[in-house]
């Protein structure tokens, strides 16, 4: 399944449209047939949903919140600390997978693996970082008042489902290449080569995720510092 895609223009959708393309998200991270190419849609899915809570939240009739409201903005602009410290977590692994990716690509040509297994391992101790970055994350708040706040928590809650599930898969994936060079003595070429090109096609993948969190980074960015101007008016 993939994620609907579509350019944003003012006047901002609502915010029933919104909540749908989010609860879309969160159905697709939950489905057994995720994917790399579906968690890149998502990332750019979740970078214009954050774009439109945003404008939504800059419109004049949006602009007076009570004291209560206002108290939670200011939680939520606390917790996209922790929302961005998981996305440079993420990013750190997809560039030290990629490099691991590389290495294992020498590795099948050359038939010896000692190569990767330092970088496997530090590919393992990033992805148990980013994990304790995720779990610092998971303050969902609960306002039916205030349509907006349990918005961006919401969408601070899917962020990180999405995330984790974006560590799990891509776990799988580099363990299906290390398996193949435990028995790459017993491959002949033209499976060496299959395996090369999978990686090839694996790397890829990793760039496209690098584009779409660098997509989502920049727009939490940006809402943390519309939080920030709407706390200070």
């Amino acid at each position: 399944m993939a994620f609907h895609q579509r350019s944003i223009s003012f006047p901002s959708r609502p915010l029933s449209k919104v909540e749908e393309e989010l609860n879309s998200i969160e159905a697709c991270i939950s489905s057994p047939s995720l994917t790399i190419e579906t968690i890149s849609d998502g990332l750019r899915g979740l970078g214009d949903i954050y774009r439109s809570i945003e404008e939504i939240m800059c419109l004049p009739s949006n602009q007076a919140y009570s004291s209560q409201h206002r108290k939670l903005l200011d939680g939520e602009m606390e917790c996209s600390l922790g929302l961005l410290d998981l996305c440079n977590s993420t990013n750190e692994v997809f560039t030290e997978l990629k490099t691991i990716i590389q290495d294992l690509q020498v590795s099948l040509r050359k038939g010896d693996d000692t190569l990767v297994q330092a970088k496997i391992q530090s590919y393992i101790r990033l992805v148990k970082k980013t994990k304790k970055h995720s779990k610092k994350t998971k303050k969902v708040v609960s306002d039916k008042d205030c349509r907006i706040v349990k918005l961006l928590s919401e969408a601070r809650e899917i962020t990180t489902s999405l995330f984790e599930s974006t560590m799990h898969l891509l776990s799988k994936q580099i363990a299906a290449p290390k398996l193949s060079l435990i028995s790459k003595a017993l491959q002949k070429k033209n499976s060496v080569i299959c395996n090369e090109e999978q990686l090839q096609v694996l790397e890829c993948c990793i760039r496209d995720l690098e584009a779409g969190a660098g997509l989502l980074f920049r727009r939490l960015v940006q809402i943390r510092v519309t939080l920030l101007n709407i706390l200070s008016s």
